[in-house]
């Protein structure tokens, strides 16, 4: 099961760490999207990094094996509201981090226009005010799944009392 105080990291940090035109691409990202720090668009870049990597292993396999493993990589990627229904292993490979990042919750929130800044729409998620259906969210990251935009809205504002009651 592992240690509880182990976790396991999902990111991978960049192999050069002072590249000036990637800090400039990663400064920017986080000014776009109000993320927190650099870890949440590097573990963005990893999860990418695995979905192309799967794809372009799916390349050099052939037969039924094949087959399965693309339609179960696109059905995920469909799901996850990344791809089109009728998407090819070439549309894997040419998705970006700006793909993911958009299927934010933050990012959603923002964009449907229930928070004026990605800054505020973080801190409505933060302070539990979001509601994915039924469920209330809290992780600014939580990735929106397809069909699930429609179901975003804020809790119902409570109303005050009237004073001397």
């Amino acid at each position: 099961m592992g240690d509880p105080k182990r976790i396991k990291k999902k990111y991978e940090t960049p192999g050069h760490p002072w590249r000036k035109e990637r800090l400039d691409e990663e400064l920017k990202l986080m000014g776009d999207y109000g993320l927190r720090n650099k870890r949440e668009i590097w573990r963005a870049s990893s999860q990418l990094r695995k979905y192309r990597s799967m794809a372009r292993s799916l390349y050099t396999a052939v037969g039924q094996r094949r087959a399965e493993e693309e339609a179960k990589l696109m059905g995920r990627l469909y799901r996850l509201g990344l791809l089109p229904q009728q998407a090819t292993l070439d549309d894997v490979l040419r998705l970006s981090v700006r793909d993911l990042l958009e299927r934010r919750l933050q990012t959603i929130v923002y964009r449907l226009g229930l928070a004026k800044t990605v800054y505020q729409a973080r801190q409505l998620i933060a302070h539990g005010k979001v509601f994915v259906g039924e469920r209330k969210v809290k992780a600014p990251s939580y990735q929106v799944l397809r069909g699930e935009e429609e179901s975003i809205r804020l809790s119902t504002p409570a109303t005050p009392k009237a004073s001397g009651e």
